[in-house]
C-alpha cells in the first residue's frame, strides 16, 4: 500500500453532500462546549446517515448534548480510551449488520465538520482516507508525533503526513479489516498498519478542519504523555 496525497479542500463548512455514508461516528470526551456545532455540521454534510456519538465517560453535558441533537449515543460505563469507546460505536453498528462505510471524527472539530464529505469522496480511489490539518495549532514538541510516524514506518514502510489524525472515512471492506480498534489513543497507528498489512489503499488529504488545542500546558502533556503511551503499545503488539 502507498500513501497518496490530495491537495487542500477549500469549501466552505457544510457546503457539501455525500448521501451514500451509512454511518459517522463521532469520538467525544467532555466536548459539551463544541459537540452541537460538530453534529449540527455532520447532519447537513451526511443527510441520512447514522451518527453515533461514543462518548467515554464524560463528566460535563456531552451525552446530554448528543441526544437533544438527535444523534445515537453509547456512553462507556467508565473511561475506556479512545479506541475502546469506539469499538462500543461499531458494536451498536454491527448488531444491525456487517459495518457499513464510515467517517471517523472527533466531536470537537465544530463547523469545521462540514468539510469531512471529501475524504468520502477520496474513497473512490482508496480505501481509507485521512485528513490532514491545513493549520496547525498548539501542540507540544512533537515526541509522541514523532514516535507515531517512525512507528508506522518500522511496521509498513509508509511515512503519514498525520499519523495520529482522528478525521477519517473507510470503505466497507476497510472498516471490516481495522476493527475492532486498537486501544486508547493507539486507534489510529493501528488502523494505519492494519489497513497496510490487508493491501489496503491509503490516501491523505489536506483539509481546513479545526479542533481544539491542547498547547503547552500541564494538561496538554498529561494528554501527549497518555498518547505516548498508547502509541508504544499498540508498536509493540503489532511488532509481534
Amino acid at each position: 500500500m502507498s500513501i497518496s496525497t490530495r491537495p487542500r479542500t477549500r469549501a466552505r463548512p457544510g457546503s457539501g453532500t455525500i448521501p451514500r455514508v451509512a454511518a459517522v461516528i463521532v469520538t467525544a470526551w467532555n466536548e459539551a462546549d463544541r459537540l452541537a456545532d460538530t453534529l449540527r455540521a455532520l447532519k447537513q454534510a451526511f443527510p441520512g446517515a447514522r451518527v453515533v456519538v461514543a462518548d467515554d465517560a464524560s463528566s460535563d453535558a456531552t451525552s446530554h448534548i448528543a441526544l437533544q441533537e438527535g444523534a445515537e449515543l453509547v456512553r462507556a460505563p467508565a473511561r475506556l480510551g479512545k479506541g475502546g469507546v469506539a469499538n462500543l460505536a461499531v458494536e451498536r453498528l454491527r448488531a444491525s449488520g456487517p459495518l457499513p462505510e464510515l467517517v471517523l471524527c472527533d466531536g470537537d472539530l465544530g463547523a469545521s465538520a462540514g468539510l469531512l464529505p471529501a475524504l468520502v469522496e477520496a474513497l473512490d480511489g482508496a480505501d481509507l482516507a485521512v485528513a490532514t490539518f491545513a493549520r496547525r495549532s498548539g501542540g507540544g514538541f512533537g515526541i509522541a508525533l514523532g514516535f507515531a510516524r517512525w512507528a508506522i514506518r518500522r511496521l509498513t514502510g509508509l511515512e503519514p503526513t498525520a499519523p495520529i489524525s482522528g478525521q477519517r472515512a473507510l470503505t466497507e471492506t476497510a472498516a471490516a479489516a481495522v476493527t475492532p480498534f486498537a486501544p486508547g489513543f493507539g486507534m489510529e497507528i493501528g488502523m494505519t498498519v492494519d489497513a497496510h498489512r490487508a493491501g489496503l489503499r491509503l490516501t491523505e488529504v489536506e483539509l481546513d478542519l479545526e479542533h481544539r488545542a491542547t498547547g503547552k500546558t500541564a494538561p496538554g502533556f498529561i494528554h501527549r504523555a497518555r498518547q505516548l503511551r498508547d502509541f508504544l503499545r499498540v508498536y509493540l503488539v503489532r511488532r509481534g
